[in-house]
């Protein structure tokens, strides 16, 4: 019953944190593009009222006029909408399914003994001292070194610096598939730190001061306002890694392999150049910048490189036995590698395999599973050889034979 109840609480959790992260990142790149393409407005009652940009839309039938102000603008007479519950609640749904996947079940999906032996209390703590750390790290650095004189570029320099280490170290502390999901999860957990601590406390402040109807010094509150634009930039610029190291971790090429750690930091940053591309082509519309097609082109040939670095030498051919795999070996290797989680006592994913019966019914999930996907058994925990995921192989596409 216990398996029961956590299949469908990863399911629901999962489902709720796309939900509400389709809300928060496409709430967040509207505004990146919403601000790239705000122009000085000609209508003088606008400029009165220190409008500084505005924007006309068509969209589902109905016209929109969005209007940015300088400063703050002198009042607020209608209701204010606050953009902060999509990153919380992606970030507590992430949180909820982190702890219930790879902390609850630590054993399974977080060590991995080939990488390295320590206990699942041990590799928790270190796991929750990933997220914690690297936010304070980030944060000191954005309010020290970003400062300077051309402190963003140093910035971004360092935190390059700094991801490319952690994406190492996470790739030999735990099992692949958790050290992509913990370095998404780190990255996502700065963007929603980032809402939680600056963004929305600024913004709190400015409202205060905008409704208490006493007076405000203006250029006081503007700080907030960049302190709150800085955090939202770097913010747009995590997306793409986040998500890459997100779905990746589904992708046994890619976990499984030796250099993962380089492999999840140069698309990580493919995925920043790219997202640097579209918040540059904003502008370059408007003649405020450079065409920004070399982002476009770095990015692709980083991910293309890494497809032609990471193409199979071997072919099927060269791989196949000269006799036919027959039951008794593929039943001998699910008994060996699959039953100790598969089995009467435990029953991941609410699946058996300890019968010819329930081997033959869910012979394509083994076979995407163990050969194609290459994610099970999870971690390699029970050390399947290349020549049993070969062997399975070949049954399937033999027929998959059973008694």
């Amino acid at each position: 019953m216990e398996t029961y109840l956590l299949e469908w609480a990863q399911l629901l959790l999962r489902w709720l944190h796309v939900i509400v992260a389709i809300a928060w990142i496409g709430s967040s790149f509207y505004f990146v593009f919403l601000d790239s393409n705000l122009v000085p407005p000609e209508d003088e009652a606008l400029k009165t009222k220190g409008v500084g940009g505005e924007m006309w839309a068509v969209h589902g039938g109905g016209f929109y006029n969005p209007q940015k102000y300088s400063g703050a603008p002198g009042h607020i007479n209608s209701k204010l909408h606050w953009f902060y519950w999509e990153s919380y609640a992606t970030w507590l749904s992430g949180f909820g399914l982190f702890c219930l996947l790879y902390l609850w079940q630590a054993n399974v999906f977080l060590v991995d003994p080939a990488v390295h032996v320590w206990s699942t209390w041990a590799a928790g703590a270190s796991a929750m001292a990933f997220l914690v750390g690297f936010w304070l790290v980030y944060d000191s650095l954005c309010k020290t070194l970003a400062q300077r004189e051309n402190g963003e570029r140093w910035l971004g320099l360092v935190l390059l610096v700094l991801v490319a280490a952690m994406c190492w170290l996470a790739n030999h502390l735990y099992a692949g598939r958790a050290a992509f999901v913990l370095m998404g999860a780190t990255l996502a957990t700065t963007m929603s730190a980032n809402v939680f601590f600056c963004i929305i406390p600024g913004q709190r402040i400015v409202v205060k001061a905008l409704t208490s109807g006493q007076p405000y010094d203006a250029n006081a509150l503007a700080v907030y306002g960049l302190r709150g634009k800085q955090r939202s930039v770097h913010n747009t610029y995590f997306t793409l890694p986040v998500l890459f190291a997100m779905l990746a971790n589904h992708e046994g090429l890619l976990v499984n392999h030796p250099q993962r750690w380089a492999i999840l930091f140069l698309m990580m940053l493919a995925g920043v150049l790219i997202r640097q591309f579209f918040v540059q082509k904003h502008s370059w519309h408007l003649g405020r910048a450079a065409h920004p097609w070399p982002y476009a082109l770095a990015g692709v040939a980083l991910i293309a490189g890494l497809m032609l670095a990471l193409m199979p030498t071997n072919t099927t051919a060269s791989i196949e036995r000269s006799t036919p795999v027959t039951w008794e070996e593929v039943q001998a290797i699910v008994n060996q590698r699959c039953i100790s989680c598969h089995g009467e006592k435990l029953q991941m994913k609410n699946l058996r395999l300890d019968s010819a019966e329930q081997i033959r019914a869910n012979a394509q999930n083994i076979y995407q599973q163990v050969v194609v996907l290459r994610q099970m058994p999870m971690s390699n925990a029970t050390q399947i050889t290349e020549q049993e995921r070969q062997a399975v192989g070949q049954w399937f596409l033999a027929g998959a034979s059973a008694p």
